[in-house]
């Protein structure tokens, strides 16, 4: 009985870790590995473990780099279930025909310049129709109910109010006389939140594996994000030019899009255009829409009154290529919110290129930006960047705005921590390592106990509570 850590150890993105109960084994997320130099390279290279081999898949959310393999993983042998929360499973469609249509477009933009050299032509990662095989294998679930997948593994989701359909995993597993508790708690969300409802508290478990994005920091309060924003939107109105807003398509989108007409008036929010520049997003609103069972309180008071998500007067879609293209004429006024959250694709590539070098453009950064992405580079102050191998001056102003993260802070990980009413084994993955280091040596100082830092290729005996190949790194 144990867990192995194939992914998202001691960095953020690629999601994957593996749980062996006898002859059976789980996967826990199966995500994309984002930013970075050889991130694609490495999401093309083989998996560290059998595909064939894994019984079932337990996936926590549906952002890529939770979910954005499972195709790869069916397309290279997988046959199991894929149990995850239904609006998850919902939203797992639109993710992956997106990559999907992304690495198709991509693909053949590649083979031609390879034509051109007389290379061999390469295949994409995965096709629209590997993405249709692997939602054939979803076994979507409700919150709150728990059920035995396998023999001697029993899961129950619970709300983690980082996106809609996120879960926390609570995993129960037995082989003979050995028991065990696993909790997983995928992405953990920003409490009091736009739209959705806190992170649901845990009381037991013998092993926690906890996100630890911002492990390393606090964000700002709320009223204090919202006054940044106000003042944001007026000093770009007075400089008479444009607001960029990467977004992840899936939740931010949708905080922004509540957060617009919530504060209308007070951001005097009339005087724009808004575009949300995203045909993902646009799609992924509709699911928002449609699951308002899933909103905290005050969302759903703003619904009763038909004050919704879509409800702005002065939003535009724009779902095709020449409407996107279109935007880019629109000297000053526009707000446009496009993917990608961490600038490695998208529609928010081709606006940079137009306007990035801009005086008047400001770039509003409102989500995490992982080591080795374009917002990386941007939020570090870039004076240049690289977009198609054409150097892009910086003209723009930068704001991060991070009191908007849907991602807990380091305050929230550790007030969640601490609802456990005996003190479990806590192992950081999905960070980076100052973010882990920070965050191991507050819960520390606060909780009394110090959680371990997984590495890649680790395995925990959760019988022994003990590591097989390589050390523990608690203190």
């Amino acid at each position: 009985m144990h867990i192995e850590f194939h992914g998202a150890a001691q960095e953020v993105t690629g999601s994957c870790h593996l749980i062996q109960v006898g002859h059976y084994r789980v996967l826990l997320d199966c995500g994309l590995i984002q930013g970075g130099k050889y991130g694609e390279q490495r999401n093309a290279e083989p998996f560290s473990f059998d595909p064939k081999q894994i019984d079932a898949v337990v996936l926590s959310h549906s952002h890529l780099d939770h979910c954005g393999r499972i195709p790869l993983l069916v397309k290279r042998g997988f046959k199991g279930p894929v149990y995850t929360q239904k609006v998850c499973r919902e939203m797992c469609g639109i993710m992956f025909r997106d990559a999907a249509n992304i690495y198709d477009h991509d693909t053949k933009t590649l083979n031609r310049k390879r034509a051109r050299k007389h290379l061999p032509p390469v295949e994409p990662l995965y096709t629209a129709d590997d993405a249709e095989k692997a939602l054939k294998h979803f076994q979507p679930m409700g919150y709150d109910v728990e059920d035995e997948i396998l023999p001697g593994i029993r899961i129950r989701f619970k709300d983690a109010g980082h996106i809609i359909g996120s879960s926390i995993v609570e995993l129960w597993l037995e082989d003979g006389k050995h028991r065990r508790k696993v909790v997983f708690t995928g992405d953990l969300g920003h409490s009091d939140a736009p739209i959705l409802r806190d992170p649901t508290p845990i009381h037991q478990a013998d092993v926690v594996l906890m996100e630890s994005t911002y492990g390393g920091r606090c964000h700002r309060p709320w009223q204090e994000s919202m006054d940044e924003m106000g003042e944001i939107l007026n000093d770009a109105a007075n400089s008479k030019g444009n607001i960029l807003i990467p977004s992840f398509a899936v939740g931010r989108t949708q905080e922004l899009l509540y957060l617009f007409s919530e504060n209308f008036d007070a951001w005097n929010m009339g005087r724009w255009q808004i575009f949300l520049d995203s045909p993902m997003a646009i799609e992924a609103t509709e699911v928002y829409l449609n699951h308002c069972e899933l909103y905290n309180k005050e969302a759903k008071q703003r619904v009763l009154n038909h004050e919704s998500l879509d409800s702005l007067p002065n939003l535009r879609l724009t779902k095709t290529p020449e409407e996107s293209m279109a935007l880019n004429r629109i000297a000053s006024g526009a707000i446009i919110i496009a993917g990608s959250g961490m600038c490695e694709g998208g529609r928010i590539r081709h606006h940079f290129k137009c306007q990035l070098w801009k005086r008047n453009t400001k770039v509003l950064m409102v989500g995490f930006q992982a080591k080795g992405t374009l917002g990386r580079q941007l939020v570090e102050g870039a004076e240049t960047v690289k977009l198609w191998g054409e150097t892009i001056s910086v003209g723009a102003s930068v704001y991060t705005v991070g009191g908007f993260s849907a991602h807990a802070d380091q305050d929230g990980l550790i007030n969640w921590l601490e609802h456990f009413r005996k003190q479990p084994k806590v192992v950081l993955v999905h960070g980076e390592p100052g973010a882990q280091d920070a965050l191991q040596h507050e819960v520390g100082r606060r909780l009394g106990y110090f959680p371990d830092i997984a590495k890649p290729g680790q395995k925990l005996d959760l019988i022994r509570m003990s590591y097989d190949n390589a050390e523990s790194q608690a203190l």
